[in-house]
């Protein structure tokens, strides 16, 4: 057992019903009993978040928290089984949590929640449900709506992502808890991949905004979260629109937005920042009532990002940061630009414009949630997109152009096919012509008045649809051109509609607004300074880590995205665990059928010590064809020493398209 002075390196959550989670504790070294601050995942705190849980919690422990890093029920090494993400089981298990820690003596009564991603999600959930000690939440990288901005659906269109996660979900939960800390493993690890949950078709089958998808999302009644909230997000990240929301939704919240991808921001490697401090002063002024003013600051601060030549490799980005008092702000006006064959202007345009792209188009779109890979994962030059896309363009600007907010594309549209739909991106072109994605955002037409009841389109009826774009925080510099671009697909974020559709704009009713800003004056700003020395955990490295991106076309004209991401393989030197994992992914479609595409993942885990020996190798895939999705998993788990198979099993589903 891990046991630094006051850390303790396995703790048991005892619930109601017999359930025992597993947690790790560290304890201030200055008082009795603390505020504590409670962060909930699935990922494996012995191993899987055990690098990152070093630079974060040794530092708040510092600062006078108890420190609670709790496994979800079925992962790690906690007991039960796992259903699902945000589930009742998992959400009113965080409340026992909740409650036990704050009976604890080491605990003063007063309970914050951190997390990024799923442990930010289930912090605002669980402050919906308000549990009388929960003082104060941070939250990086949430949402507030998981239909709408997640990894599942994005405007009512199948990301490739649902099937995506659900492949990671399905590995990570394949995997055995420690014999060190379960004698019971073995059987224990039978019984979890026995009765894995097939995440990809459960999501498929929801593919409106219906109870599933309200469950957990605190837009449906955001007064019940009355705790304070600091939400965090990078601009690099897929997870944009949450903290601005939250700052004009919460009476109590404050939204922070910086250049970084989907890590916190002290591990950033797009621009590391001060990220303890704001979490410390958080916490500070709610548990432990100092008065530092975090109530009085700007409700919205922002890393104003400008063009720089954009690869898919990690460097730092080019802005400043500015900050609005309020939000919604008196600074941001929005500008109106038509659309036509004169681009974007400030005057209306008349006629029609087809628009009618390849399967293929959406090359250079990146990983969808840019740091969960090694590296080569952002999004690059959208010029070779640009392309095959219709593009309206400003002429070069004669003055800057400064944006802040969600824009608004308004389209009065024609389909010649009952399902399709629609991407929106905007672009900072250089001089160069060089194209910097700075928004985007698409829209399954069917979903064109609800994404609760969407509808077949009639071909030749008139519709309109608006798609409120996702945040952005941009300046564009004089001589740069802001383009519009369009395009019926956008492989492979976006899983294609079953056939290729025509999508004829009528210009004089489409309408793009912008949400511009112009400060007359700056205020003294408050922002992470960085970066920062924290402390780190020195593991053994046994493997070094790598990363590639292969992008080929097959001899019959199928285009082939390849990845492989080895995560590397360490030996923790306190308690001797080793862990090693990578993954290849192979996304493939032909740009004239979309019907070929296709997703394929393998992912590989091994975990030892001693004679001990474990490996788990998972396979996934997904195809369609014009009425069905076909999901295929596959399982082989060995115990290496004997050579012996623990389990091999498969799974296939068939799920209906319906109006994807």
């Amino acid at each position: 057992m891990r046991d630094f002075g006051q850390e303790t390196e396995t703790h048991w959550v005892l619930l109601k019903d017999g359930r025992r989670l597993s947690a790790r504790l560290w304890k201030p070294r200055t008082a009795i009993s603390a505020p504590a601050i409670l962060e909930y995942l699935p990922y494996r705190k012995r191993d899987g978040t055990a690098a990152r849980d070093e630079t974060t919690h040794t530092v708040f422990a510092e600062a006078g928290y108890a420190c609670v890093r709790v496994d979800i029920a079925g992962t790690g090494d906690s007991e039960g089984s796992f259903d699902d993400e945000y589930s009742e089981q998992e959400l009113s298990d965080g409340e026992e949590i909740i409650a036990w820690i704050a009976a604890q003596p080491w605990c003063n009564g007063s309970v914050g929640i951190i997390g990024i991603s799923w442990g930010g999600f289930n912090g605002l959930q669980l402050a919906y449900r308000q549990p009388e000690a929960l003082k104060a939440v941070v939250s990086v990288a949430s949402t507030a709506d998981r239909y709408a901005d997640d990894i599942h659906y994005m405007g009512g269109c199948l990301l490739s992502d649902n099937a995506n996660w659900a492949s990671q979900m399905f590995a990570y939960l394949s995997r055995p808890a420690d014999p060190e800390l379960r004698p019971d493993w073995r059987e224990d690890w039978v019984t979890r991949m026995e009765t894995l949950p097939d995440l990809a078709a459960e999501w498929l089958k929801h593919p409106t905004r219906d109870a599933f998808w309200q469950h957990g999302s605190i837009c449906e009644d955001f007064g019940k979260v009355e705790v304070p909230v600091l939400a965090i997000t990078g601009w690099s990240d897929s997870y944009v629109n949450t903290p601005p929301l939250l700052a004009k939704s919460l009476s109590n919240a404050k939204a922070l937005i910086g250049p970084w991808e989907h890590r916190y921001a002290h591990i950033s490697k797009l621009g590391a920042a001060d990220f303890h401090s704001e979490v410390i002063n958080w916490f500070d002024r709610w548990m432990k009532n100092e008065q530092n003013g975090v109530e009085n600051l700007p409700a919205y601060r922002s890393f104003i990002q400008e063009h720089f030549n954009p690869t898919p490799q990690n460097k730092p980005r080019i802005g400043r940061w500015v900050s609005e008092e309020n939000w919604p702000s008196d600074n941001v006006q929005v500008e109106i630009m038509h659309l036509g064959v004169d681009g974007l202007t400030t005057h209306l345009q008349g006629g029609e414009t087809p628009v009618r792209t390849p399967a293929h188009v959406g090359q250079q779109s990146g990983y969808f949630c840019p740091g969960m890979r090694v590296d080569n994962e952002l999004a690059s030059d959208q010029a070779l997109d640009d392309a095959f896309s219709i593009c309206f363009d400003t002429p070069p600007l004669a003055e800057a152009l400064e944006l802040l907010g969600r824009p608004v594309l308004k389209i009065s549209f024609i389909a010649d096919q009952p399902t399709a739909q629609i991407m929106a991106r905007l672009c900072d072109v250089s001089p160069e012509g060089v194209s910097q994605r700075i928004s985007y955002r698409p829209l399954n037409l069917t979903h064109h008045t609800s994404h609760e009841t969407p509808e077949y389109l009639v071909p030749g009826q008139v519709y309109e649809a608006e798609i409120e774009l996702n945040e952005l925080g941009h300046h564009l510099r004089p001589g740069h051109r802001l383009r519009l671009a369009v395009s019926t697909s956008y492989w492979p974020i976006l899983w294609p509609t079953a056939q290729t559709t025509t999508v004829t704009l009528l210009n004089a009713s489409c309408s793009l607004s912008l949400p511009v800003r112009n400060a007359q004056e700056e205020p003294a700003l408050s922002h992470p300074k960085g970066p920062i020395d924290f402390p780190t955990l020195h593991n053994e490295e046994l493997r070094n880590t790598a990363s590639r991106v292969e992008h080929k076309q097959a001899e019959d004209g199928t285009i082939i995205l390849e990845t492989f991401d080895d995560y590397g393989k360490s030996r923790d030197p306190e308690h001797g665990l080793e862990s090693g994992s990578h993954v290849s992914l192979r996304y493939a479609i032909h740009p004239d059928d979309p019907l070929s595409a296709s997703y394929a993942s393998q992912w590989n885990f091994t975990y030892g010590r001693g004679e001990w020996q474990v490996e788990i190798d998972t396979e996934c895939s997904m195809t369609c064809d014009a009425q069905n999705f076909y999901l295929q998993r596959k399982l082989r788990a060995t115990e290496t020493a004997s050579k012996s198979e623990v389990l091999v099993k498969e799974w296939s589903q068939t799920i209906a398209r319906g109006f994807l």
